[in-house]
């Protein structure tokens, strides 16, 4: 690399960004909408070697205007895109449009018991959510806190859970 550049860019490391914004200005003929000293420093240093050794060609400049202006540019793949529940075709494919359920919840139809003083709590656990005294409840969390008026893990209050510094 040329040592002029080499020089350039090494005084660009001393400067504060006010001296960044300004010298941008100069590089580039126009401000810097960033304030941020590293982007300013990489964007100068990268414009003074270009300067120096030749910029991107007429032909990478055409090529890389056409996939900026690309009408088909997506950010996510379509609707219906990927085929609903094969796990067969491709097994890394997860469906997140259902909460997946905790792995320390018991089957649907089981009883979940606990005492609290002189009461025994029962909960039925369903295949989406929980019933509590005919109430259908979302969370053990919501349940838990209907029973003691606290704040409590419903899978620790119901022993589905130890405390991590247990």
């Amino acid at each position: 690399m040329d040592p002029t550049v080499v020089r350039a860019i090494e005084e660009l490391r001393d400067l504060n960004v006010a001296a960044l914004k300004a010298r941008y200005l100069a590089v580039f003929g126009e401000e810097s909408k960033s304030s941020n000293k590293q982007f300013l420093f990489r964007r100068i240093a990268w414009r003074l070697q270009a300067q120096v050794e030749g910029d991107l060609s007429e032909r990478a400049r055409r090529r890389a205007a056409e996939i900026a202006s690309d009408a088909d540019l997506r950010t996510r793949a379509p609707k219906g895109f990927l085929p609903g529940n094969t796990p067969s075709r491709a097994p890394w494919v997860t469906d997140r449009s259902q909460p997946q359920r905790d792995w320390r919840l018991p089957a649907p139809g089981s009883l979940l018991t606990r005492r609290l003083d002189d009461r025994q709590i029962l909960v039925k656990v369903l295949e989406e959510g929980f019933e509590y005294e005919s109430r259908h409840y979302r969370s053990l969390s919501a349940i838990a806190r209907e029973v003691t008026g606290t704040r409590w893990n419903g899978l620790l209050f119901f022993g589905l859970a130890e405390r991590p510094d247990a």
